[in-house]
């Protein structure tokens, strides 16, 4: 969980959610999902067992609708959040924060990925372009790599530079990680984004 939500704030966030309205548990991790630009969802493991103690402590009810539970605020829940309206205007505040941090990171890590991506494809081209040439040659009858023939051999000068980039690839990134000291909600992000990247490549491949 992001650390803005730490000593009982989500639980707080959660009756300022519902108190503009009832919503069932998905919705509440959405609107979290979209408040945070989709760089943070809590899961479900995290979001009901907080709902079921706030109804526990009479702050919210529910009803079933659909087979699913959708909770409102009782009046005690907006007693508590009168009580807490300066806590939760420094959450607001702390959120806001943590959304920009996120979004820096998330470009910062974009632009190193991006920056690979490039350099991976520009060899990639340019392997298709020394196959094109001639530049590996198969056996009698064989057609060149990259046109569905023969693959190129483990010993390729291009194929051992590109496991030297792979590899200067990951090092850079862990590198980039590790001395940002990220929270785990930064480390999820960061694998998404590495994620998005691997599939890129599986489109590039295909």
């Amino acid at each position: 969980m992001t650390a803005v939500f730490s000593h009982g704030r989500l639980r707080l966030y959660l009756l300022k959610l519902l108190d503009d309205g009832p919503k069932h548990g998905y919705e509440l991790i959405r609107l979290l999902e979209e408040r945070f630009l989709g760089l943070y969802a809590p899961s479900a493991g995290t979001i009901y067992p907080r709902l079921q103690r706030l109804e526990a402590e009479g702050l919210v009810t529910h009803t079933a609708a659909g087979g699913r539970k959708v909770y409102d605020i009782t009046e005690a829940g907006r007693a508590e959040l009168r009580q807490r309206a300066d806590e939760l205007s420094t959450l607001e505040s702390d959120i806001g924060a943590a959304v920009e941090d996120l979004s820096a990171l998330a470009g910062e890590i974009r632009t190193e990925v991006r920056g690979s991506v490039r350099d991976l494809k520009r060899e990639l081209r340019e392997a298709a372009r020394q196959t094109r040439q001639g530049g590996w040659t198969a056996s009698a009858g064989a057609r060149p790599a990259g046109d569905g023939g023969s693959p190129r051999p483990d010993d390729s000068p291009l194929l051992a530079d590109f496991d030297q980039r792979l590899a200067a690839f990951t090092v850079e990134v862990g590198a980039l990680v590790r001395t940002r000291r990220l929270s785990d909600n930064q480390l999820r992000t960061a694998i998404r984004l590495l994620d998005g990247a691997l599939e890129g490549l599986r489109r590039l491949l295909r």
